[in-house]
Parts: C-alpha cells; sequence; structure tokens
C-alpha cells in the first residue's frame, strides 16, 4: 500500500495487496496454480467497530484452493500484518478478514485529495465503453410533469456518474412521435388554430388535450397557414398540423429539459423507422425471421385476465422465450400493423447498428412489465452480444406541507415539471428525486426543500460546501496568504503537517473522505445514482458536527489562532471536504454554492 499510484483509490490498493498475497500463497504452492481473484472484494465493514475494511478473500477462494476458509484467512491475514501501513488484522466468523489501518493512511490519503484536486474519485473503470442511456422519453402531447421529472434526473444523473467513473456515454431520447396519440395531439392542436382564426369552440371534447398548452400551436398555425386548413380534409391537414403541434411541443420539452440543466445528445424519432421505402421495422422482424426468431402461431389465454381481452388467432410472432421472457411476443396487430413492441425492436437494433453494446433505458412505473421482453428483444437483435439494463423509476407524490397537490393551472391536469423548478429551483429538484432509490415511491414536499436546516437534504449538503468557504475566509486573519481560489489553495495547503490530525472524530471524517472514489464506482456499476446523495448527506453531517464539537471544544476548532501548523491541517480537510462535496454535487447536476443566501 506504501507506493500507491495517485490513480489508485486506497480501496482499489488494498484489493491489489490482498490480490498479490494470494497470488504469492498460490506461488508458493498452497493451492492449484488459475484460480480467478476476480470475485474478492475488499469493502468497508458493516459494523465500522470491526475496523477500516473487510475482504472475503478466503471465503470465495477457499473452495478452489481446497482449504477451509478459516485455515485460509489465517494465512492470508499473517502476509498483511507484515505490511507497515497495516495496525492489525482480525480473522472473524467462518473467515472474514478485518483490517484496521494506521492514521497516517488516512492523512496520506488526504495529501493524495489535494494534489488531485477536482480529479479526485474519478475512475477509468470503464475503459471507455460506448454505453448508451436512454432517458424521458416522454410522448411529445404536452409540457413534462412532475412523474417525468424524477426519470430525467435519474437518467441524466446515472450519464454524469457514467461519465465520471470513465464510460463513453450518449444521452438519448426516443420521441414516440409515430403512435395514435399524436393523431389525438394533431386533432386537439386543430381545435385551437380554428379557435386562433376566431372561431368558439367551447368545451374541449373528451378524449382530445385540454391543456391551454396547445393555444400557441393553433395560433402559430394560423400565422403559417391562415384559413387554408379549414377547407382541407382531415387526411390533408392532419401530418400538418401533427408535424407543427410535435415540433412545438419538443421544444417545450427541450425547454423543460433546460430548466434542469438536461440536454441530450441524440433525439431519435419513432417515426424515422417507418417511413415510406425505409421501413426499419419491417427491415427487423425480417432479420429475426432469417434466424428462426419470429414464427406464426397462437398464444395461449393471458393469465389473470378477463377471456374477453383474448383473440384466438393465429400471430406473427417473436421468439422472446428462447432469449428468457415468460411468453412470445406478437409484432403485428389484427388491423395489420405493428405493435409498439415491433418498433421497439427496431429502435434496440438501431442502437446495436450504432455500435451501442451496453445499453440503459430507464422506465415510469408503469412500464415494469415490458422489462424482460426488451432484454428478449435485444439479445435477439444482437446475437446475445448486447446487454439492456432497465431503471425503473417509481411514483413521485407532490406535496405542500404535507398535503397532495394535485392540479396545474397551465395543463388541467397535472402539476408541470416547469412549475416545480420555477417554486423551489433546479438544484432543490434535481437532489431530492436522487435522495431515494429509483424503485421506491418519493414524497416530494415543495415546503420542506425551502427550509435551511437538516431536514432539508440539498440544503444540508451544499451549506457544508458554503462552510468550508466560510472557514476559509475566516482563516485569512490567521494565513493572510492563503488563496481563495480552490486549485491554488490545494496546493498551498498540500504539505500541512496532516499527521497532527489525531482525533477520532477527525479520523472518521478523513476516513469518509477516502470512501468517495470506491463509491463512484460502485454506484457507476450497480447504476444507482442515489448512493453519491446518500454519500455526500453523510459526509456533510459529519462535517457539521465536527464544526459543532469545535464550538463547544476550542481545542478543536478549525482555526486556532496562536497554532498556524495545526491550522493548516485543519484547513487542508476542509479543503478535502469541500473538493469532494463539489465533486459529487457536480455528478449529479448540482450546484456547490460558496455562500448560501
Amino acid at each position: 500500500m506504501s507506493d500507491k499510484p495517485a490513480s489508485q483509490h486506497l480501496f482499489a490498493d488494498a484489493l491489489a495487496r490482498v490480490q498479490a498475497i494470494c497470488a504469492a500463497l498460490a506461488a508458493e504452492g498452497q493451492w492449484p496454480a488459475g484460480i480467478d481473484f476476480s470475485r474478492v472484494v475488499v469493502e468497508p465493514p458493516r459494523d465500522a467497530s470491526h475496523g477500516d475494511m473487510a475482504t472475503n478473500a478466503a471465503m470465495v477462494l477457499a473452495k478452489d484452493a481446497k482449504v477451509k476458509p478459516r485455515d485460509l484467512a489465517d494465512k492470508i491475514a499473517k502476509k498483511l500484518r507484515a505490511d507497515d501501513l497495516v495496525a492489525s488484522v482480525e480473522v472473524a466468523g467462518p473467515g472474514f478478514i478485518n483490517l484496521t489501518l494506521k492514521p497516517q493512511v488516512w492523512a496520506d490519503e488526504l495529501l493524495t485529495m489535494l494534489s488531485e484536486g477536482a480529479a479526485y474519485g474519478k475512475s477509468a473503470i470503464g475503459r471507455g465503453a460506448k454505453v448508451n442511456v436512454e432517458y424521458v422519453s416522454a410522448n411529445p402531447t404536452g409540457p413534462m410533469h412532475v412523474g417525468h421529472c424524477r426519470g430525467a434526473v435519474f437518467g441524466d444523473a446515472l450519464c454524469g456518474l457514467l461519465d465520471f467513473a470513465g464510460y463513453d456515454v450518449t444521452r438519448e431520447y426516443y420521441i414516440n412521435d409515430a403512435g395514435a396519440q399524436v393523431d389525438v395531439l394533431a386533432r386537439s392542436a386543430f381545435l385551437r388554430y380554428r379557435e386562433a382564426l376566431g372561431e368558439v369552440i367551447g368545451e374541449i371534447p373528451e378524449g382530445l388535450y385540454p391543456g391551454d398548452y396547445l393555444v400557441p400551436v393553433g395560433q402559430a398555425l394560423a400565422a403559417e397557414h391562415g384559413d387554408k386548413l379549414v377547407a382541407m380534409p382531415e387526411s390533408a391537414w392532419l401530418p400538418i398540423v401533427r408535424a407543427k403541434a410535435i415540433a412545438m411541443m419538443m421544444d417545450m420539452i427541450k425547454g423543460d429539459l433546460a430548466a434542469l440543466n438536461i440536454k441530450h445528445d441524440v433525439f431519435f424519432s419513432e417515426r424515422s423507422l417507418v417511413e415510406t421505402g425505409n421501413n426499419k421495422v419491417t427491415e427487423t422482424i425480417d432479420f429475426l425471421r432469417s434466424k428462426g426468431d419470429i414464427y406464426e402461431g397462437r398464444l395461449p389465454p393471458p393469465k389473470g385476465k378477463p377471456v374477453e381481452d383474448y383473440e384466438d388467432r393465429i400471430q406473427t410472432l417473436f421468439r422472446a422465450t428462447a432469449y428468457g421472457d415468460d411468453v412470445d411476443r406478437p409484432l403485428i396487430k389484427s388491423d395489420g400493423s405493428y405493435t409498439y413492441f415491433a418498433s421497439d425492436i427496431a429502435y434496440h437494433k438501431n442502437k446495436v447498428d450504432r455500435g451501442f453494446l451496453d445499453m440503459i433505458d430507464v422506465f415510469g412505473a408503469d412500464h415494469g412489465g415490458y422489462i424482460k421482453r426488451m432484454q428478449a428483444a435485444v439479445k435477439g437483435v444482437s446475437g446475445g452480444k448486447a446487454a439492456l439494463d432497465v431503471k425503473v423509476v417509481q411514483l413521485v407524490r407532490l406535496l405542500r406541507a404535507g398535503e397532495q397537490v394535485r392540479m396545474s393551472k397551465r395543463s388541467g391536469e397535472f402539476v408541470t415539471l416547469r412549475e416545480v423548478v420555477d417554486e423551489v429551483g433546479s438544484d432543490a429538484v434535481r437532489f431530492m428525486m436522487l435522495f431515494r432509490k429509483n424503485d421506491a415511491v418519493l414524497d416530494f414536499d415543495l415546503a420542506k426543500v425551502l427550509e435551511q436546516s437538516k431536514d432539508n437534504p440539498v440544503f444540508y449538503v451544499q451549506y457544508g460546501h458554503a462552510r468550508g468557504h466560510s472557514i476559509f475566509k475566516n482563516a485569512r486573519e490567521v494565513i493572510p496568504e492563503l488563496p481563495a481560489d480552490d486549485a491554488a489553495r490545494s496546493a498551498f495547503l498540500g504539505d500541512a503537517p496532516v499527521e497532527r490530525l489525531t482525533d477520532p472524530a477527525e479520523l472518521d471524517l478523513l476516513k469518509r473522505l477516502a470512501l468517495y472514489p470506491r463509491m463512484v464506482e460502485a454506484a457507476a456499476i450497480a447504476h444507482e445514482p442515489h448512493r453519491i446523495a446518500f454519500y455526500l448527506y453523510d459526509l456533510a453531517s459529519e462535517f457539521h458536527a465536527l464544526w459543532t464539537k469545535g464550538r463547544d471544544l476550542p481545542y478543536l476548532r478549525f482555526i486556532i489562532t496562536n497554532d498556524a501548523e495545526i491550522t493548516r491541517a485543519r484547513l487542508a480537510m476542509v479543503q478535502g471536504v469541500v473538493s469532494v462535496l463539489a465533486s459529487g454535487l457536480a455528478v449529479l447536476g448540482v450546484h456547490a454554492p460558496t455562500e448560501m443566501r
């Protein structure tokens, strides 16, 4: 561990050391050569009283090594005790190995944070692999609502996390502009067009979109076409109005997303898959048929549904069960049109053709039943080479002081994303949408996220960053030459006597900071950006607690006026906190303010 390269974080280095010990034992003939060490991990123990790190090496290697786990653990522990940075090693239970490191390790890691600055925690585990993340993909029939908001923030934060972990990320939005819903949109916009021409349209008929967000579409059509569309049959005006309405709705959606600092790299049109003379859905079905993955057959009646919903007929079916699905899936409706699933297969084949073998789709809560068939489709069109991970984001319950908010002045049906962002700000929306695991229902209280208290996580984390900068400002009375710029300040504090940080609360904070690189990698591998939000809250909590402790115990204050060296050491620790908070917030797309108003 003593020669840890700057690019390798503490836990990765400890893992490399454990694997090296295992390799040495194999070389000594203590077990067969060629054993796979990939299942070995080094991670924080669940119980902090057990030490700083724990490894499962003996547990996962014992069978291949033909040794009892406890005996193997004793051999590994003996070699680990020879490391001059290890304070103690304990073998627990059937063969877990717990490590306690010397305090100097954490001080050295702080110096690494200062030398790497904003790059600390950045990983290369992605190795530049291409990954496509498709998220939001809301129907272009109106403004974004709060339900869309969670998927948008989750997907964008996941992209930021994967990018930080070394992946080549493409952010993609699939525009559902080929289904019946966009014809309904066009008919709704046509009513607003007639209204713009002076006609009294009365109440919007049931089945059409009633929101007043379509009024500008009608006005734009009137300005562009005058009254010419009125005399046309529907078959003539529908494609004109549909194209205009979709374009204006997508401009609105992009504006809503921009309010949350979300920008996609690719907007992919579903309609482009079925264009005349370039029908990619037909091509995809023909491709799968050539592989034997398409057949004509009957499906069994669906379980748990009324018999009248079941149509017993010969259908064109995708052999989804060959790729892990529960049932084969129809591709053509009784009226001869393609199912949504058929278009989705063609879309994902297009992703494969663009070189994406690693895909992530972010689904809403009502699409959970769609996961297995899409994963089967990706395996089918890629010959098993591509993988699809589907992340489901659960519902958002919008509250105001505990009472549910249901209606919107703008849409007439739902609360829009823009209304929420305008009220509480993009930072609060983004952080709070991530401060719960994506597959759990989220209560978002508009009043709570404006509180300046520990109960408001986004405030508490941002206040931690601002408090650090306030400490630097006050410290210039003791160290006038302390730079204001983060990078310059990190360099200035790079030779601070950090070995003087010996109080248990200081060491706990240093240990929390040192977890950051491993947290980034674990969150990226699991596709779970909420782990970063949780980590930042815990880090801010420990930092605030240490500040409070210094108020009660003057010798623990960050600034000691008659001891410039301990002040420099503690300022180095504060710089570590500020840097990691700023880094984690940036990964999540949240600002790190230097002062709170």
